[in-house]
């Protein structure tokens, strides 16, 4: 006996993916069903925004008018986050050499821009990930916890969701967004593990972890403490994340985020070691990080995947199902991509399935954008990822290849602002553009050219012989130092510049030339008919909206205070 309520929409897997695309599609009036194998709250990892992310969040939020799903996307909304999570002001690197000190010069500090919409989170996920899935309760989604799907079956016409126990369920359409477990993936056996980056990982939560500055000195001129951001240890072979939740005067949670991934090429699983174990063995290596952690203490048991954890999927949509988030596919949390992937496929997602509910054309053909911008995304982050673990060899060639990652995140956010100010008020129209986006680089074919370029010089490097690095670090300078649209600040980390400044906001910004909009194919693609009038307006506009005390004021007049 089947239940007799018929969902529109079926979706398992309630983490912020998941409960994210619940609460959009209650909200517009669509019969939701979520299920969760396990309960909240509970431990999870991706704990670091980026600006894309953060964007996209507010995308979200405006678009299908669920304010709550922007409310971690800035610190501005500190007065209704709660005070468990930590702050962001940059996006930081060490790269270090085995058994020597960190040298000062090798630090890299990406400072987030404050303006218009304030400095970014470190999510504790226990607490968002609950928060988010309420939220899709509130909006009218039924969740049933600790309820896993056994089985599902394709009909032509709807989706039957079998659990353990109990009567199975009908819907008109299943998403997965179950991770690495998800159950259509294994029904279909869509996994393929063909990608350029190969590494594993330990991780964990602890406490007494001290900040950097405390133990080691940080270079004079950054703008901000390294432990005001995401601090990225990095080596040949691997890095390591450290995110602390308890970097600001609110905070109320002690806990620091601490993840090591490694190529087991270069560096194999001691297997006869704990995890733990093996974790402070390895970075004894590096008495710069090992320095960090004298006094850390795990509070939950550590984490080691058995052995590489990247995996793609050879299908994301089908009649009436797809997968979406990690149960897609991943790479590795090195950029923090995560999130960024996750939620923007949401948002694409979220759009066509409010179109199929019009026609009722549930096919894969009528998928098919989201399917494409899925694999396009995890293309480019296995494409970045893999390429930056071969710079990590050699500090000089980190240097030059960090501003390849830059730049592509750089064109990535101008690109998803810009279509917001052009389709603010067209929802298919933005997601739309959004589909065709790479990840990095905002869909501009010219950055496209030179990752393909600047990729190929890195991959054909051997980082042993000094002679190579140069070669391949010389003909990199001038790949970019040619480009006459890419930001003066990212050329001065060329020049061994530590970090970018902390005011985005110059005179030259304006200038027809050099200015933030540059001109020919660069204007055209991300500004088109967009004036300095209107962007003037658009950064006004945003600046104020997300001003906390408009932000609380309209938290009050929601929520009725």
């Amino acid at each position: 006996m089947t239940q007799t309520t018929v969902y529109d929409v079926a979706i398992i897997g309630s983490g912020i993916a998941g409960s994210a695309l619940g609460a959009i599609l209650a909200k517009q009036g669509l019969r939701v069903v979520i299920f969760e194998a396990k309960s909240h709250p509970r431990f999870a990892i991706g704990e670091s925004l980026i600006l894309e992310t953060s964007e996209m969040m507010r995308a979200l939020a405006h678009f299908y008018d669920v304010p709550e799903l922007a409310y971690f996307s800035s610190e501005n909304f500190a007065a209704y986050q709660g005070t468990t999570h930590g702050v962001k002001r940059h996006f930081g690197f060490l790269h270090h050499t085995a058994e020597e000190l960190h040298q000062p010069q090798r630090t890299l500090q990406a400072v987030i821009p404050k303006e218009p919409h304030g400095y970014e989170m470190h999510l504790y996920r226990q607490d968002t990930d609950y928060f988010m899935m309420t939220t899709a309760v509130s909006y009218g989604a039924t969740v049933l916890q600790n309820t896993a799907v056994q089985e599902i079956q394709i009909e032509p016409h709807q989706v039957r969701l079998i659990p353990p126990q109990g009567e199975p369920y009908t819907a008109r359409y299943v998403v997965d967004a179950a991770g690495f477990r998800s159950p259509l993936a294994q029904k279909f056996n869509l996994r393929t593990t063909d990608l350029q980056t190969h590494s594993r990982a330990l991780f964990t939560h602890m406490v007494d972890v001290p900040f950097y500055h405390e133990v080691m000195p940080e270079p004079d001129e950054l703008p901000f403490r390294m432990s005001e951001g995401t601090l990225h240890h990095v080596f040949e072979g691997g890095w390591l994340w450290v995110i602390p939740f308890n970097n600001h005067s609110r905070a109320t949670n002690p806990l620091c985020s601490v993840g090591l991934l490694l190529d087991p090429r270069l560096h194999p699983v001691q297997k006869e070691l704990t995890a733990e174990a093996e974790f402070f063995s390895f970075i004894e290596r590096f008495p710069s990080v090992a320095a960090q952690f004298k006094r850390g203490t795990a509070v939950r048991e550590w984490v080691r995947t058995p052995g590489r954890i990247q995996y793609s999927s050879s299908q994301v949509v089908g009649d009436r199902w797809a997968l979406l988030g990690h149960a897609a596919g991943f790479i590795d949390p090195l950029y923090s991509k995560g999130l960024y992937i996750s939620l923007a496929t949401v948002g694409v997602l979220a759009d066509l399935l409010l179109q199929a509910h019009k026609t009722g054309d549930y096919s894969a053909r009528a998928f098919a954008p989201l399917g494409r911008m899925t694999h396009n995304f995890i293309e480019r982050n296995d494409q970045l990822v893999a390429n930056s673990y071969r710079a990590f060899a050699h500090p000089d060639l980190w240097q030059v290849y960090a501003v390849q990652w830059l730049l592509g995140a750089y064109t990535e956010l101008v690109k998803l602002n810009m279509l917001r100010a052009q389709w603010g008020h067209d929802r298919t129209a933005y997601f739309r553009e959004v589909a065709s986006l790479k990840l990095a680089g905002g869909g501009f074919a010219e950055f496209d050219e030179v990752m393909a370029r600047v990729d190929g010089l890195i991959a054909g490097v051997d980082a042993a012989d000094a002679g190579s690095v140069s070669t391949a670090v010389g003909e990199i300078k001038h790949i970019f130092r040619a480009l006459d649209w890419i930001p003066d600040p990212f050329l001065a980390l060329l020049d061994g510049q530590t970090t970018l400044p902390k005011n985005k906001i110059r005179l030259n910004i304006f200038s027809t030339k050099h200015g933030f909009r540059r001109q020919g194919a660069y204007r055209q693609h991300f500004f088109g008919d967009l004036s300095w009038r209107d962007l003037i307006g658009y950064g006004l506009r945003e600046k104020i909206k997300h001003t906390p005390l408009l932000l609380s004021y309209r938290h009050r007049r929601q929520y009725q205070i």
